[in-house]
């Protein structure tokens, strides 16, 4: 993940790390090669121009150059700058009514079936009951794809597929009777750029769900941020990010959230049912900038039950 810009970023650190002492100079021709490595990267150039901006300003007001390790303040401050970009603060599901209701959206090939069933097991996990919903009427076997996905992960489905705006509320009544509070729908992907099938904004005007969730690939880099446009409308209220785990530059991850005004809520990080994660924006500063994520892993090793390992590897340190 991010190995491209990771590898990047490493080396004009550790450039900067061998010079000592740091002159302002050194710092200026730091954040040019921060700057040429982001863009690289395919980070959209406001994004990277309010970065480097605000590192820039931090690094003066902080007498960066009198530092006794200038070099390690640099990368604090870029870590900071970075993550705050991506949202500063995690963000999690809305998750309001009886119950509540998680609409995926996205272009084709995005990933939002993989999605609705992972996300199901997420939630599952947490106490939730979900029920997954496919409400795709342009795709063949689309709930043929639902309900195998849900099979393996003994999850109840229903299929919408027919005629999704008389469907879609009698779904709603009956996951009440059932005592299912959380209904993930998944709906038609589209070409990119555009728009959604004529009924979506209507079934969304009807059943009022309480997260809009925008499902993109991040190999499409800031491509995603135009292929998002023609979702706004629909009324988000975040975004997954998927293939995550291919993606070597970080582009999408870097420059949607300040872009659309969005937080990303999750990341897919592989095929497995569990590889969706929630976005912690330090976290992936970290990972985008080399430092690992050392409390990502301890968060994986104690789901998986594993949380005496969990712990003696932060007592010991093993994990860097």
């Amino acid at each position: 993940m991010f190995e491209s810009l990771s590898g990047r970023l490493s080396q004009i650190f550790q450039r900067l790390r061998g010079k000592g002492l740091l002159t302002e100079a050194d710092v200026e021709q730091g954040l040019k090669e921060i700057r040429s490595a982001l863009l690289s990267a395919d980070v959209h150039v406001e994004v990277v121009k309010e970065l480097l901006s605000r590192v820039r300003e931090r690094a003066v007001g902080e007498r960066l150059v009198e530092s006794l390790s200038p070099a390690q303040q640099l990368l604090a401050i870029v870590r900071q700058e970075m993550a705050r970009v991506m949202g500063g603060e995690a963000q999690k599901l809305r998750l309001s009514g009886k119950p509540a209701v998680v609409v995926l959206v996205g272009p084709a090939g995005s990933g939002k079936t993989t999605t609705a069933a992972k996300l199901g097991r997420h939630l599952a996990k947490r106490g939730r009951k979900p029920l997954l919903v496919s409400a795709d009427p342009e795709r063949p076997a689309a709930a043929e794809q639902l309900a195998t996905l849900a099979g393996r992960l003994g999850l109840p489905w229903a299929s919408a597929d027919q005629d999704p705006l008389a469907q879609v509320p009698q779904v709603l009544v009956q996951a009440r009777r059932n005592l299912q509070d959380v209904v993930i729908l998944d709906t038609p992907g589209t070409p990119p750029g555009l728009p959604p099938p004529a009924f979506l904004p209507a079934l969304l005007s009807q059943i009022e769900p309480s997260d809009v969730l925008l499902v993109v690939d991040a190999l499409t880099g800031q491509e995603a941020l135009r292929v998002a446009e023609v979702f706004q409308p629909l009324g988000l209220t975040g975004i997954v990010l998927t293939k995550l785990d291919g993606d070597a530059r970080g582009g999408a991850a870097l420059s949607l959230p300040s872009r659309l005004g969005k937080p990303i809520l999750f990341v897919g990080v592989g095929e497995r049912p569990e590889d969706l994660e929630p976005f912690h924006p330090e976290r992936m500063a970290d990972r985008i900038l080399g430092l690992g994520d050392l409390s990502g892993l301890v968060e994986k090793l104690q789901e998986t039950g594993a949380a005496e390992r969990a712990a003696k590897a932060l007592k010991e340190g093993e994990f860097t």
